[in-house]
């Protein structure tokens, strides 16, 4: 059971070390997440594009069906 444990370890090490990380291990300090930084900002952005673009969108159909259901 154990050499299994330790078996099973070792290749997720070695997966590990074929996977391709958002950061360059070759930096130090905060620019080595650059990419990873780069990324979420861009993220970020999107999500408040698209939130500000749903929150317009539903303000002008609320305000447009109540001026039609004010109407009558």
């Amino acid at each position: 059971m154990i050499t299994k444990v330790k078996n099973f370890f070792s290749e997720v090490k070695v997966e590990l070390q074929k996977a391709s990380w958002p950061w360059d291990p070759k930096e130090k300090g905060f620019r080595r997440y650059k990419e990873l930084t780069d990324s979420t900002l861009v993220v970020v952005i999107a999500m408040l594009l698209l939130g500000g673009y749903v929150a317009l969108f539903d303000f002008v159909l609320v305000n447009f069906v109540h001026f039609f259901t004010r109407l009558h």
